[in-house]
């Protein structure tokens, strides 16, 4: 079979050169694989006729057949629309078109038989269905399309007259064209092994599915290809990134780690800290580099784990480097580092925008001649006028923050590359976590420090406002902080949502005697750290913010969050933003504050935020309320979830046992030089040569 790649969709029948265009900048479908790989979202029953007597606007698709008796036009411009009067014999209803007129006038003939297909509405008291789908009654066996298929389509498309009609129209050309099977693209033991069905019959049921039960087997074989080859590209690279990239050795734990152990160590560490630390040390020790995930919920204590990491680089000869998102962030590292090490003689320093003249001098000075230890930073510790004397341990804290070519180029501040650190404080839910961090080593602290208190959440309405004033009233008279943050600026026409500016101004009044300070991305660095400075000194009692504040503020005295219009913010945001309040041994509040009216879906993350504060359980129920492409850091990262069928929020157990396939295929034949997995070899070279680059995304 020709490869069908090299299949210009423009010549195929019904489709032509405007159509091939619009297809190819609206879809992407430029050859006759995009198009057979492009699925459809649903399948609808269409077996069935109706009578209009029998319809109601509580059905969800109903079709009808039966005859136009006459079209009108109504308004002009935009408000333009056509109504088609349809009878069945007994009844009439309206047919209605905004978009696609002159298809509709050009194509439609009064007093021929058609089968309109819609979901029902009614308007004037009479049913009526708007843009239904319009077949000549002579052009359809219902018989034969009882699971009918529904592509996307978008408003381009639409107004362009192609329908999700229009491209299954082309489905069934570019099927009945295809006269011979599609090629396998699995070895045969694999598809014995799971009951999968062969790939020229699960592409074609998974446009025309016979029941729903074949449309099921269609989408397993389909969904596990696409997860296995994933899987098996990323686990491939990381194989062999470890048998070839060899690291620096650090056979010892000296005395930097064991005084700081021993005599500075601000708290016990708790055992999943423990086990971090042993499993970085047998990285470390092992001649080959880590590539290691730190993944911690807020507070878990990640900090401490990579300043004791850090200790572990400077005892055996190295330096260490943490490059933070922020000026902010980046300096209460700084502050947090040498808080901790007290008086011990380690030099730890600072590298960011805000450091110039001799200073910066200095500090560059003292990485190239090895005299700073530890370098805290942000971008510019990346600029080509920073050499390292000898670097061996990169930390990169909320890593998504930063490119691929980001961090590459510390990799590249050392003859041997120095291990490296990701850290995260936005859980990663175990499904993502093996895709997106694939050929990372993955670590987890899932305990808090003793002496935290969970922070309470709790859920109210804008309708009493002076309840929560109270409350919050309370908190700073014995002693605390708190944040109100906001989802806006300033005001905004398009959107009724409290702002920063208008409430800072509000709040002054109700809280005369605090001190009240203001933070937001708009305001110039240097202001905004100013604010922020006072706040984490304590001098500003409450801080209004957007959700500029949402990653690295460590201020153990704030007591209080308030999150006003919480129905704007997602889960894991929602969760980053408590997360800044209960770093203290003192009982901490969370108040989500909304409208009345609120969706399904917004009362469910309302409802999780109330009921736990295991972020891991949060980033669960995200992924399966916005889907993986929604999730922070995750278009970041460098791979882009452009699943065509899987799912990594509902087909968890898929994506597992596509990883399980995928590493025993590697255990049996680590360079897939086997004849039996020749298929696999050229697959993954197809692969490699589409945007399918699954394999460097660390």
């Amino acid at each position: 079979m020709q490869d069908l790649r090299q299949l210009d969709v423009t010549y195929l029948p019904g489709i032509g050169p405007s159509r091939a265009k619009l297809l190819k900048e609206e879809l992407g479908i430029s050859n006759w694989y995009d198009l057979l790989y492009c699925f459809p979202y649903k399948h609808i029953d269409r077996s069935r006729l109706y009578m209009i007597s029998e319809l109601s606007t509580d059905m969800p698709f109903v079709q009808v057949r039966g005859q136009f008796l006459s079209f009108e036009e109504f308004g002009i411009g935009r408000k333009r629309h056509l109504v088609g009067h349809f009878t069945d014999g007994q009844m009439v209803m309206d047919l209605v078109w905004f978009n696609g007129i002159k298809y509709i006038t050009s194509n439609v003939k009064l007093h021929r038989d058609y089968i309109v297909f819609g979901r029902p509405n009614a308007f004037n008291g009479r049913i009526s269905i708007s843009h239904p789908d319009v077949d000549a009654a002579d052009t359809l066996s219902l018989s034969k399309m009882s699971m009918q298929p529904y592509y996307t389509v978008t408003e381009r498309m639409r107004k362009s007259g192609m329908t999700s009609r229009s491209v299954e129209r082309f489905m069934t050309t570019l099927l009945s064209k295809l006269a011979e099977p599609i090629p396998e693209t699995l070895p045969g033991y694999l598809i014995g092994r799971y009951g999968l069905m062969p790939l020229d019959s699960a592409l074609r049921a998974a446009h025309y599915p016979s029941s729903a039960s074949q449309l099921s087997h269609s989408g397993m074989r389909l969904k596990f290809e696409e997860l296995f080859y994933i899987q098996l590209s990323i686990m491939r690279y990381a194989r062999a990134r470890s048998a070839n990239r060899s690291g620096n050795r650090f056979p010892v734990v000296g005395n930097i780690f064991h005084q700081f152990y021993s005599c500075y160590l601000p708290f016990p560490l708790t055992s999943a800290q423990k086990r971090v630390i042993r499993e970085m040390r047998a990285d470390m020790g092992s001649g080959r580099q880590m590539n290691r995930l730190l993944q911690g919920d807020v507070g878990s204590g990640k900090t401490l784990v990579a300043l004791m990491v850090m200790l572990i680089a400077l005892d055996n000869g190295f330096q260490a480097c943490i490059m933070a998102p922020t000026e902010i962030l980046a300096e209460q590292h700084l502050e947090t580092f040498r808080s901790m090490l007290g008086d011990m003689p380690v030099r730890v320093e600072l590298l960011t925008g805000n450091v110039k003249g001799r200073q910066r001098k200095s500090v560059i000075q003292g990485i190239a001649d090895g005299t700073v230890q530890i370098l805290v930073g942000t971008h510019a510790v990346i600029e080509d006028n920073v050499c390292f004397h000898r670097l061996g341990l990169v930390v990169i804290d909320e890593q998504h923050r930063f490119g691929v070519a980001q961090r590459a180029r510390l990799w590249k501040k050392n003859p041997v590359p120095p291990h490296v650190l990701v850290m995260t404080a936005t859980p990663i839910p175990r499904t993502l976590a093996m895709t997106l961090y694939g050929d990372l080593d993955v670590s987890v602290i899932d305990e808090l420090p003793p002496g935290r208190k969970p922070v309470k959440t709790v859920h109210t309405y804008d309708d009493k406002p002076e309840i929560l004033y109270k409350g919050v009233e309370r908190e700073i008279m014995a002693g605390h902080q708190a944040y109100f943050v906001f989802p806006l600026v300033k005001e905004s026409e398009k959107m009724s949502l409290k702002n920063v500016e208008e409430e800072y101004q509000k709040l002054q009044s109700i809280f005369p005697h605090f001190s009240i300070g203001m933070v937001h991305g708009q305001m110039k660095a240097a202001e905004k750290d100013a604010e922020m400075e006072r706040f984490v000194s304590g001098e500003t009692r409450i801080l209004v913010a957007t959700t500029v504040i949402e990653v690295g503020v460590n201020v153990p005295n704030a007591s209080v969050m308030v999150i006003e219009n919480a129905e704007r913010f997602g889960l894991s945001q929602l969760h980053q933003l408590r997360g800044r309040v209960g770093r203290g041994a003192e009982q901490s509040y969370c108040i989500l504050v909304t409208g009345p009216a609120l969706s399904k879906e917004t009362r469910k993350r309302i409802q999780i935020m109330t009921e736990t504060n295991d972020g891991f359980e949060i980033a669960e129920a995200d992924l399966k309320l916005r889907g993986p492409g929604d999730l922070e850091g995750t278009q970041q990262s460098g791979v882009a979830f452009d699943l065509k069928i899987a799912n990594l929020a509902r087909d968890g157990q898929l994506v597992q046992l596509a990883r399980d396939a995928a590493s025993d295929v590697l255990d049996r034949d680590p360079s897939l030089s086997l004849p039996e997995n020749a298929i696999l070899r050229r697959r993954l070279d197809e692969l490699s040569n589409q945007d399918e680059d699954w394999s460097r995304i660390s």
